[in-house]
């Protein structure tokens, strides 16, 4: 029984379903497949003590079945896919029932056959209406992940945002704003809060995806060199011409390893810092190679590796962790110490695009705005960007109101007194 089991997924369901859906194209019906699939699960699941034996084994064929069964490969079967994997006895099995959370990676990659699907279209704004429909049928599971298993979102939130395209922001947002059901979140309007007094900010975050494996070994043996040594001096005159893949619009970058390099570069410097009896702060994240990388980033790379590298930065702006407290301080440090307006701006666009779409936003993005806007180190209201047009300034104010409230018109009307015109409201409750 069990040899059967494992043997599913390579049996003629499988294999016939994909010949069918590849020659009758226009004739290809999914539902009857949908009803096999459902029917066989059901019946492989039911409460008998010798099935309950093998359950691993039954989800790992299914697993295997759908992920051959894929949108990428079967278009066709793409709405009644998306039901199969949101189903919510599935879901329950995956997820909740398997022991030592061994459905997880199973049930992620799954997630990513879908994100990988969708990636093309949603980059390229091609939305028909079909596909439409299979966007939000994402977001309805995304948020029955969110309420009923954030720590999955959370432990591979790093491989999920690795496969969405940068112009996603919604769906970003719904994983990032996962956090575990045993913390309860500070509140991030709280007036003057101390986020490095709070207990869990230098706790480190599980991160179940290995960020490291789309590294070359060559180039991470530069790294780790010159993240100890500062050499070789050339490794990061040379890190624009490595990230980039060629000169297309759009596609001149290594997503990947750009999204590595800067989990990697973050975490060996949150190591150094604990290393020497500090946390990060924006006094312990200078004068290090680490910082040295990062700031050579933000001034070497064009405006589309430079977005690329910001986005890299704020998709671990999550719940109070270490990580969280590290990349926030980075982003306001590499504000502080821009020496071009240009980087300023893009620094703020990454944060304010991610702020102005509907709820949820992640915690640690709403702690990163909100410091930017209310310290007067970073003299924010001063820049010209915050100016430049009436309806880009009614934006920044009315941004600015729903995360301070009081507080911006007491401190920021003065400095954002070029603007008179009453906000609009722009951040909105989904």
């Amino acid at each position: 029984m069990q040899q059967t089991i494992n043997n599913f997924h390579h049996k003629s369901v499988c294999n016939f379903h994909l010949h069918y859906h590849e020659t009758r194209q226009m004739e290809y019906h999914q539902m009857p497949y949908h009803r096999i699939f459902i029917m066989l699960f059901y019946e492989l699941n039911a409460p008998e003590h010798v099935l309950e034996s093998i359950n691993f084994q039954t989800l790992t064929a299914f697993t295997n079945t759908y992920h051959i069964l894929r949108p990428n490969k079967a278009p066709g079967f793409a709405f009644a896919w998306l039901e199969l994997i949101s189903y919510r006895a599935f879901i329950s099995r995956m997820l909740l029932h398997t022991p030592q959370q061994k459905g997880w990676p199973m049930y992620a990659q799954l997630l990513i056959d879908l994100f990988k699907f969708l990636a093309p279209f949603l980059r390229n704004v091609e939305m028909t209406k079909s596909i439409q429909i299979l966007y939000k049928g994402t977001l309805r599971l995304l948020l029955v992940l969110l309420h009923d298993f954030p720590e999955f979102l959370c432990d591979y939130h790093y491989g999920f945002c690795d496969v969405i395209p940068a112009n996603c922001i919604q769906l970003r947002n719904l994983i990032l704003s996962a956090f575990p059901r045993n913390m309860r979140l500070p509140d991030p309007f709280t007036p003057n809060l101390k986020v490095d007094m709070l207990q869990e900010i230098n706790v480190a975050p599980r991160i179940l995806t290995n960020f490291v494996a789309v590294m070359p070994g060559a180039f991470q043996k530069d790294l780790d060199s010159y993240l100890k040594t500062r050499a070789p001096v050339t490794f990061v005159s040379d890190l624009r011409s490595n990230l980039q893949l060629g000169n297309e619009p759009g596609l001149k970058y290594n997503i990947p390893l750009i999204n590595s390099l800067v989990m990697y570069v973050g975490t060996q410097a949150i190591a150094y810092i604990h290393g020497k009896g500090g946390s990060p702060s924006m006094a312990t994240i200078t004068h290090a190679s680490h910082m040295d990388i990062f700031q050579n980033l933000a001034v070497d790379l064009d405006t589309e590796g430079r977005y690329l590298f910001l986005n890299a930065i704020a998709n671990q702006l999550r719940y109070p962790n270490s990580h969280t407290h590290y990349f926030s301080c980075t982003l306001l440090y590499l504000f502080a110490e821009a020496n071009q307006e240009s980087i300023q701006e893009q620094i703020t666009r990454v944060l304010l695009e991610r702020l102005i779409v509907n709820r949820p936003h992640p915690w640690g993005l709403l702690i990163t705005f909100i410091e930017l806007i209310k310290n007067p180190s970073f003299k924010f209201w001063s820049h010209e960007f915050v100016h430049c047009a009436p309806e880009i300034s009614k934006l920044f104010e009315s941004v600015a109101r729903s995360c301070m409230g009081k507080q911006f018109n007491q401190q920021a009307a003065g400095e954002a007194s070029t603007s008179t015109a009453s906000p609009a409201t722009v951040v909105q409750s989904s």
